[in-house]
């Protein structure tokens, strides 16, 4: 679990029930007609504005993602790639078929080559998955941040609608307080379902997309290498290429702090 997103999320609505109940207690701050403007409308705003294939594909992806992370650095990915360099440099392909990988789509690629698929084929079937994950994952985060935008403005919505009917029951001073009430907590419900929830799982979306392009890639690039025949060494230089600069010379820093050492 991605423990950034769960930790986040649970200070924030604790901060939240602290500031309310400090001030009265958590029941002033139900409202069904608030609650009923807020997620029905923004639920129907969204669902007009994407088809429902994304819908269905793009809002449980964007949760699951957003509550996981990926086993797999970069750095690990072009270690775990160059020792399986190694394993077909010995037994040949075949003796991939023994090996154990945590990472489902390199798992797939090392499938491909231990049963002796074309270069092609295997190129245009793993980016093809790449794109369509890729896509899905897009659709996520969008989805997410749509929410995000329309929520405040349903709040105001319901607020508009509360002062309506506020002000058309001025004779009846009974019914100010809970119409006044659900007007101001239908801008509440909006301004916290855009702001701790949907926003910020959009931007954390966002971010694991670009790290799933940048893995996936990766990888892709490593099993054609592999399939190939090229050596463990070109693989890991050549994948190296995918990091940042500070993060490609750590073995080699490794090895010159060790030799004094060993000395």
């Amino acid at each position: 679990m991605d423990l950034a997103t769960g930790v986040g999320l649970l200070f924030g609505v604790v901060v939240l029930c602290t500031m309310i109940l400090m001030g009265g207690d958590l029941k002033m701050f139900v409202d069904l007609h608030a609650f009923i403007v807020i997620f029905g409308g923004s639920t129907a705003a969204t669902i007009i504005r994407f088809p429902f294939a994304a819908m269905i594909h793009g809002f449980p992806m964007g949760m699951k993602y957003a509550f996981s992370v990926r086993r797999w650095s970069p750095r690990e990915l072009v270690d775990e790639i160059a020792r399986l360099a190694e394993v077909t440099r010995k037994p040949g392909p075949i003796g991939l078929e023994k090996e154990n990988i945590e990472d489902p789509f390199l798992a797939k690629g090392m499938r491909y080559v231990a049963d002796g698929y074309d270069l092609n084929f295997i190129r245009d079937s793993l980016e093809r998955d790449r794109d369509i994950f890729l896509g899905h994952l897009d659709e996520g985060q969008k989805i997410y941040r749509a929410i995000g935008d329309c929520a405040p403005a349903f709040g105001m919505i319901g607020t508009l609608i509360g002062m309506v009917q506020m002000f058309a029951n001025m004779t009846d001073p009974s019914k100010l307080g809970p119409y006044m009430a659900a007007a101001l907590l239908a801008t509440f419900y909006g301004a916290a379902l855009s702001n701790l929830l949907c926003l910020p799982i959009a931007d954390k979306l966002q971010l694991k997309l670009h790290d799933e392009d940048l893995n996936r890639t990766l990888i892709v690039d490593g099993v054609l290498m592999i399939r190939e025949s090229k050596s463990p060494t070109l693989v890991r230089e050549m994948l190296l290429a995918y990091l940042p600069e500070k993060h490609r010379h750590d073995d080699h820093e490794e090895d010159e702090s060790a030799e004094p050492a060993a000395a």
